[in-house]
């Protein structure tokens, strides 16, 4: 004894095929909530208060964190289903810290920062130090080789 089904199936699939479309065009927005949601994922106020050099050393820090992220995402993204994985767990935090920087620069520019110049005592030290020891001269008083 074997049962019928009518032949929907084409209009099944079909439909299927619709229904997934749309889902796709509404999650695809969401790529898009990094620019505009930023401000949610960090406290507008938190650099109200820095001084021109914590700013310059928070603004390294969170570039370093940024570069970071972004590596773990692409290396999250090389494995089988590694895109997901990529987004669920690490777009959030990298999101996060893209605020955060959007908010220290405010803070930069309405202190009128400025970039601190490198220190020139090390780095004028550092190449002078090889230069004298290629030309034989004695070490300094203190400096055991």
């Amino acid at each position: 004894m074997s049962v019928r089904f009518p032949r929907r199936s084409k209009l099944s699939r079909a439909a299927a095929v619709i229904v997934l479309l749309a889902s796709a065009a509404g999650v695809s927005g969401c790529a898009q909530i990094g620019d505009t949601m930023s401000p949610a994922f960090a406290d507008p106020a938190k650099y109200d208060l820095y001084d021109c050099k914590q700013l310059e050393t928070e603004r390294k820090n969170l570039a370093t964190r940024a570069a970071d992220q972004e590596k773990l995402m692409a290396k999250a993204e090389t494995g089988v289903g590694g895109t997901v994985v990529s987004e669920m767990v690490y777009r959030n935090e990298l999101i996060s810290i893209h605020a955060q920087q959007k908010l220290a620069d405010q803070a930069w520019r309405s202190n009128k920062c400025h970039e601190s110049p490198p220190d020139e005592t090390a780095a004028a030290a550092a190449p002078a130090a090889p230069a004298a020891a290629a030309k034989g001269a004695r070490a300094p008083r203190g400096v055991v080789h």
